[in-house]
């Protein structure tokens, strides 16, 4: 089922104001959701709708929260949640930063008590399209074991980061520090297709390409990814004085309890390093080179970061967006969730 990005957002809007989210909020949301899904990361989009529903309509998520900000320096600053939409208060702490690193040429901002906030690559785009360097961190749930280890105590922990060139193109990565996300999990689940057998292992420890047979995700290159997952989990979550590693609650725990998850957001002014123009026009550059590298055996050519997602997009938006027709039946129907999520474990079933 293809939609434009349009009709899509207008049907996850008015399925989460059904739920309970303000308007105001719900479109917010779907931008982020819609902005995921342009760019081929279904896992980060429509077929997340059910759950948010579920946690709106059952409390989970705070649908009056009282956002707060307190500039902390000249340079830093905290962002309340109060445990609302976590993608709205996501964007509303990244326009802080992006305020703040104009004025004094960096910004960071730690984002605290939220929900999920989606695909990090929305917010660091926000600051991108302002000609700064966007730069974002958060943790999740426990879905990892510590390389060693037998047991999820961290979770796919993305991190991002976008600047753009002198002609408007953006340069971006948004990667999870898990060989896969668990998001892209369910959507092979969704789609009823097989995963690859390096994404993750069975309750035994044992690889498997049953995405419904998953009990632990595997970190990206061993003891570095593990590496990386304790650097975002102590910069999102013990530094804002939010629970922490094993500590984390699951998605799926408890929908009516809040998640009090955190974000750090980095922006960055290169005009306080360098000349704007000359910085752009490298970056224009960095990416030219990329694309005329020549291409090793079984490779069209050399991508860079961020350029397959753009690709992506501009073909969503000319040909319309690829929903699974389950989620299109659900997003059209009148029932508001089935029940699916509340007091599942990390891995349930989506």
């Amino acid at each position: 089922m293809r939609l434009t990005k349009e009709k899509l957002h207008q049907l996850m809007s008015d399925k989460l104001t059904k739920a309970g989210l303000k308007r105001e909020h719900a479109d917010i949301m779907s931008d982020v959701l819609v902005h995921a899904d342009l760019r081929g990361i279904h896992s980060h989009g429509a077929m997340r709708v059910e759950y948010y529903s579920e946690r709106i309509s059952k409390g989970g998520t705070n649908t009056n929260p009282n956002f707060t900000y307190k500039e902390t320096g000249p340079c830093s600053g905290v962002f309340d949640g109060d445990n609302g939409s976590g993608h709205v208060a996501a964007k509303l702490a990244m326009d802080k930063g992006i305020e703040q690193a104009k004025k004094n040429g960096i910004s960071v901002i730690g984002v605290r008590r939220v929900g999920h906030t989606g695909a990090l690559s929305y917010f660091v785009q926000q600051a991108a399209e302002e000609g700064l360097i966007g730069i974002a961190l958060c943790q999740s749930d426990p879905m990892s074991a510590p390389y060693g280890g037998t047991e999820p105590y961290y979770g796919t922990n993305p991190i991002a980061m976008a600047t753009k060139g002198a002609d408007g193109r953006i340069m971006m990565m948004d990667l999870a520090t898990t060989v896969q996300a668990w998001g892209k999990i369910l959507d092979a689940r969704s789609r009823h297709a097989e995963i690859p057998d390096t994404w993750a292992l069975d309750k035994d420890g044992n690889p498997t390409t049953d995405p419904n047979k998953v009990a632990s995700l595997v970190p990206i290159a061993g003891p570095k990814g593990y590496a990386l997952q304790m650097t975002v989990d102590v910069l999102s979550g013990i530094l804002l004085g939010v629970p922490f590693g094993g500590h984390v609650t699951s998605m799926y725990h408890d929908l009516t309890e809040d998640r009090n998850l955190g974000q750090l957001h980095i922006v960055i002014d290169p005009s306080r390093f360098r000349n704007a123009a000359d910085y752009m026009k490298d970056i224009n550059t960095s990416m030219d080179e990329l694309s005329n590298m020549r291409p090793a055996g079984g490779n069209d050519r050399v991508y860079y970061p961020g350029e397959r997602s753009m690709i992506r997009t501009k073909r969503s938006e000319e040909e319309g967006v690829d929903i699974v027709d389950e989620i299109y039946e659900y997003l059209i129907s009148d029932v508001i969730h089935n029940n699916r999520y509340d007091h599942k474990d990390a891995f349930a079933e989506g």
